[in-house]
């Protein structure tokens, strides 16, 4: 998955440092990363190859190190024209390589959208200043706090014997097969959010509900814990129109290929193919 990168190392520790040349340099503009082009891929940018090319680089964000390599946001950017660089979807992060780097550039995204949401307080509508002790923002009037938001969601692997219950979004870009999904409510477990998410899109029970990984996930802010459960009775679909486009019974022999391994979906469903679960 995206955050499996060892043997390197994430360190997310809070830390004041300046910029030093050789330091990653994540930057957006309008939700969209601003990366080089390296013949065919797109890479992530370092200080020394930004300077004169962004700019605004003067309000640089430590964010964490991955190997002593240090990762550096720039908020509101403004690209020059070069034809090294380019600005792309946020969708770009998932096929980088290095994999270390396809999860910075996830982990960046996260931050940003945390910075980009939070610029005025929630309570009094002052600015919010960083703070300097971690990794918070503070109301320059009431001192309000807000700290990194991090929203908890499930994926749920349905099984019926032989055959899993593969969907497909209704929205968003990703057509590919997933599996039904959802985000924790206020004074729900994890447990209940697998029953109702269930219920509410594909409108099924489920038993024997057993836990089987986590990921960070942040092109949504999230994390997302994995389940798999067996069906509890009728296998009739109940589609939510809304939330899927398609939802389908297949056996391990007719699922695709995952054109990528990097998400916990993914991996869960490469788990049933191969009969591992």
């Amino acid at each position: 998955m995206i955050q499996d990168i060892e043997p390197h190392k994430y360190d997310s520790t809070y830390g004041k440092f300046k910029v030093r040349n050789d330091d990653y340099i994540v930057a957006f503009k309008e939700n969209k990363a601003i990366l080089i082009k390296d013949g065919n891929a797109k890479r992530i940018p370092k200080y020394k190859e930004v300077m004169g090319v962004l700019d605004d680089l003067e309000h640089l964000i430590y964010m964490f190190n991955i190997d002593e390599k240090r990762f550096f946001l720039a908020l509101n950017v403004n690209l020059k024209e070069n034809e090294i660089f380019v600005r792309d979807s946020i969708q770009a992060f998932r096929t980088i390589n290095p994999q270390w780097m396809a999860f910075a550039g996830f982990t960046s995204y996260h931050l940003y959208m945390w910075y980009d949401s939070n610029r005025y307080c929630g309570r009094c509508g002052s600015n919010m200043k960083h703070s300097h002790k971690e990794r918070a923002l503070e109301c320059t009037k009431c001192n309000n706090i807000r700290y990194p938001r991090i929203s908890p969601g499930v994926i749920v692997g349905i099984i019926d014997r032989d055959k899993m219950l593969l969907t497909r979004y209704a929205k968003g870009p990703y057509k590919n097969y997933a599996l039904v999904a959802g985000y924790n409510e206020i004074g729900e477990s994890l447990e209940e959010t697998v029953r109702r998410e269930v219920m509410e899109e594909v409108g099924l029970k489920v038993k024997n509900i057993r836990y089987y990984k986590s990921q960070p996930w942040g092109l949504s802010g999230s994390v997302l814990s994995g389940f798999f459960v067996d069906l509890d009775g009728d296998s009739k679909i109940t589609l939510d129109q809304d939330e899927l486009a398609e939802a389908v019974w297949l056996k391990r022999e007719e699922i695709p290929e995952p054109e990528l391994r990097i998400s916990l979906t993914k991996e869960m469903i490469e788990m049933f193919k191969k009969g591992e679960i």
